[in-house]
């Protein structure tokens, strides 16, 4: 219930609206009572991004694999990156933008960001089993393709007051740009001095 109240108040007031006395009042309890559950609101702030990547990889873990890689790894961004993003927003605020986090909070859930992280690299690995990384270091690649999702929801979540999953168009607007990121590492390559891309036939 408190973490719930916490999640509610940051997907209406933002993370700088967080606070101990805030979850509090929402659920109608003394601020002793939310203290005597996490301890500070850094507590509450990390458990937040724990909540984030476990949603995350939940929703990767639920996505088939299937006989295409490619396909399957644009769905770990569409169905999964992109679904948890823009049904619980304050989620990616806390746990994927690290918005109003300090340093001791993000330590506590970074082992539940790796490991949502492994669920990508597994995925990115079966393109490099098939071919389709031939200039690309598979963590290298899963690390563009995050990025790509990041700025894709940052940028969904300045456009909309409220994300929708069903969105027809913004999430035929992920699947051509993490189709063209895919497509593109299997023909480019950054030269020798990294001032890429190197463009093979």
């Amino acid at each position: 219930m408190l973490l719930d109240a916490a999640e509610k108040i940051v997907a209406r007031c933002g993370p700088d609206a967080l606070s101990v006395r805030a979850v509090a009042t929402e659920c109608g309890v003394s601020t002793r009572a939310v203290y005597s559950v996490y301890g500070s609101k850094e507590a509450m702030i990390a458990a937040l991004g724990n909540r984030a990547f476990a949603a995350l990889a939940a929703a990767i873990r639920a996505l088939p694999m299937t006989s295409d890689p490619m396909g399957d790894v644009v769905a770990t961004g569409v169905d999964g990156f992109r679904r948890v993003m823009a049904a619980r927003p304050a989620l990616f605020a806390i746990g994927i933008q690290s918005s109003g986090v300090d340093d001791t909070a993000r330590a506590a859930y970074l082992p539940a960001a790796d490991e949502a992280f492994e669920l990508l690299l597994a995925r990115v690995a079966r393109l490099k089993a098939a071919g389709r990384l031939p200039h690309h270091e598979v963590h290298e690649a899963a690390v563009q393709f995050h990025a790509l999702c990041e700025g894709l929801a940052a940028l969904e979540l300045r456009k909309l007051t409220r994300c929708a999953p069903e969105d027809e168009e913004w999430r035929a607007r992920w699947t051509q740009a993490l189709r063209a990121l895919l497509v593109g590492f299997r023909v480019a390559e950054v030269d020798s001095a990294g001032r890429g891309p190197v463009v093979r036939a």
